[in-house]
């Protein structure tokens, strides 16, 4: 929330991940709590999936996998729709509050990018998606924080 007001998102803040308060993610975010990692890591150690992540990205459209859809090119391959950017600051705001949670007073500007950078061969992201998300985490590792919210604001929050 605090990154999304920051940014201008006002609504999105507040409505930010609203479905960990469902049961279905609730108590297992409770059971399988790290402190120093997601909880759907260790839901998915412990069993093979996470069922509080399934939920999860399927309600809250500022993950990248709540837009995979099938392709409309009629191969049935799957592929990335393209967000909104909205949806793709509000992910950059949630990425710099996880790394912030995750590695405590050992964070700085260059981990949100750190981090998806580990990950990314594997994304399934539309081209928008992808080059926008990167420019923004790009920004905040080289700029910081409140520039890069700065540009959000200017650039994708008033332009709606």
């Amino acid at each position: 929330m605090k990154y999304c007001f920051k940014c201008g998102l006002y609504r999105q803040g507040l409505l930010h991940d609203m479905s960990k308060y469902s049961p279905t993610e609730f108590w297992r975010g409770v059971k399988y709590y790290q402190g120093t990692r997601s909880p759907n890591d260790g839901e998915r150690k412990a069993h093979g999936l996470s069922l509080a992540w399934l939920h999860h990205k399927g309600r809250n459209k500022h993950h990248m996998e709540y837009w995979i859809d099938y392709s409309t090119s009629g191969d049935r391959q799957m592929t990335g729709m393209k967000m909104p950017d909205k949806y793709i600051a509000e992910m950059v705001c949630d990425r710099i509050a996880a790394c912030r949670t995750y590695n405590g007073d050992k964070y700085t500007t260059a981990d949100p990018l750190d981090y998806y950078n580990r990950s990314k061969a594997h994304y399934i992201m539309h081209e928008h998606t992808r080059e926008l998300l990167e420019k923004l985490l790009t920004m905040v590792r080289d700029e910081g924080e409140e520039r890069t919210c700065r540009y959000i604001r200017e650039n994708i929050v008033k332009k709606r």
